[in-house]
């Protein structure tokens, strides 16, 4: 697999001028409403670790990322007014520690006005005379960044431009598959790695080989979880030395193209058929739920209708008994699965604007009950979200149920079998169409 994708930005180069277009049209209704002329977005600085003089990873502001495929330029900065070509403000210092930025290149380029600037002093000189008609969006740590602006983040310009953002364009759709296949190419390697009994920092080496990334290239930590660690939700430990047993293998691993993420899931057994069942009776209730993702429907009557159907796998797989209402009402199911169901995918892993209901900024409550449910919103066409339904053995949460009405539905004996393999969780990336989804991860799985 080619690291860079040189090969697909042919195709990406067509799509991306339409894509710049919605851009700018979001940006001049939030300066419309904000009482702007002009907005600069700050691609954001490293910072520098307490008492010491090595920095963080650098992470672009997810905001300059939606105009640029740039997620390694601190110290730039993208001017916009409306009607005018954007203005990009390359910082390209003169420094032999580091790597230099290299000359602006690609399909994006020509829609620019690009100016290098190798000195933060040299910033002032190419934005708008008028501060006072301008904001800016980004994360301003020395107010001298702000060139004088005050208006940083103002809220009726961030919750119009967060709450669009959860519709993706064309381009970013066609990002976004390219960023569904490299993950999906690491999965298979980290599977391979897994059946060849390797360790947890093992198989997160090869899955990082498979998708060309170092560790800070990928969209989140690597979540890679043999044997009962995969009951631990963000299990990132990685252990240097194999198991003397290894029974089952849970990967929650995503890569990036251009600053766009891939979320993806999988769940193995090393041999036990029994466990193999309880993923594939998991893996086909992911699926049923994929197959309801459509416009119109409302997240949250996905997420409670999900926890109906765990209900049901666990009668069926005899870790619990009792009907799916009496399951849901005394916390049964939430001891297994209390996680969301997904979350909006884009820039950001868990992408923002996942509560908005409007561009206003009103925000929707999860339901009740169920509090770390990301996205609560009525699907909209193109729209990425995931769809991760999950099932584990939490000590801690089983044994709240000690003491009430819970108690006696659970079966403890296969709570004791299931123990030891941790959990299973099916992770997918679809997109929302009318009457219809696309599975970008499956369909990544498939073109391997």
């Amino acid at each position: 697999m080619k690291s860079d994708y040189t090969d697909k930005n042919s195709s990406l180069g067509s799509l991306y001028g339409d894509h710049l277009e919605t851009i700018t049209a979001r940006h001049d209704h939030a300066l419309e409403q904000a009482g702007a002329s002009h907005v600069l977005i700050y691609s954001g600085n490293p910072k520098v670790a307490f008492l010491d003089d090595h920095y963080y990873p650098f992470k672009a502001n997810p905001h300059f990322v939606s105009w640029v495929p740039l997620t390694r330029l601190p110290f730039s900065y993208l001017i916009y007014t409306p009607g005018e070509a954007p203005v990009l403000l390359y910082f390209q210092p003169q420094d032999y520690w580091h790597v230099v930025p290299g000359t602006p290149d690609g399909y994006w380029t020509r829609h620019f006005d690009i100016r290098i600037v190798n000195a933060i002093e040299d910033i002032a000189a190419h934005l708008p005379k008028q501060r006072e008609k301008c904001i800016v969006i980004g994360e301003i740590d020395d107010e001298a960044m702000a060139f004088g602006i005050e208006r940083v983040n103002p809220n009726t310009a961030i919750n119009i431009l967060h709450y669009a953002r959860g519709i993706k364009t064309d381009y970013e759709l066609a990002v976004m598959r390219l960023a569904a296949e490299r993950g999906a190419a690491g999965h298979r390697a980290a599977e391979a790695a897994f059946r060849e009994g390797r360790s947890e920092f093992d198989i997160h080496r090869s899955y990082c080989e498979a998708v060309s990334h170092t560790d800070e290239e990928l969209p989140y930590g690597n979540i890679v979880a043999l044997n009962e660690h995969g009951a631990v939700l963000h299990y990132t430990d990685l252990d240097r030395a194999s198991p003397a047993v290894t029974v089952s293998f849970l990967i929650d691993a995503g890569a990036q193209v251009h600053g766009y993420a891939s979320d993806i899931t999988r769940t193995y057994s090393f041999g036990d058929m029994r466990f193999q069942g309880l993923i594939d009776r998991i893996d086909r209730m992911q699926q049923e739920i994929v197959a309801k993702v459509e416009v119109g429907v409302d997240y949250r009557d996905l997420h409670v209708n999900t926890h109906r159907m765990l209900a049901e796998v666990l009668v069926d797989t005899e870790l619990a008994k009792g009907d799916p209402d009496t399951l849901l009402e005394t916390g049964v199911t939430s001891a297994f699965f209390p996680h969301g169901l997904g979350h909006l995918l884009g820039i950001q892993v868990h992408d923002v604007g996942g509560f908005m209901e409007n561009e206003s900024g009103t925000t929707i409550d999860p339901p009740s009950g169920h509090p770390f449910l990301r996205l609560t919103r009525v699907l909209e066409q193109n729209m990425v979200l995931t769809i991760e339904p999950g099932l584990y053995v939490i000590d801690m949460l089983l044994e709240n149920l000690r003491g009430t009405p819970a108690e006696k539905l659970v079966k403890w004996d296969t709570i004791d079998w299931l123990r030891p393999f941790g959990g299973i969780r099916i992770e997918d990336d679809v997109r929302v169409l009318v009457n219809d989804r696309e599975n970008l991860t499956r369909d990544a799985f498939a073109l391997l």
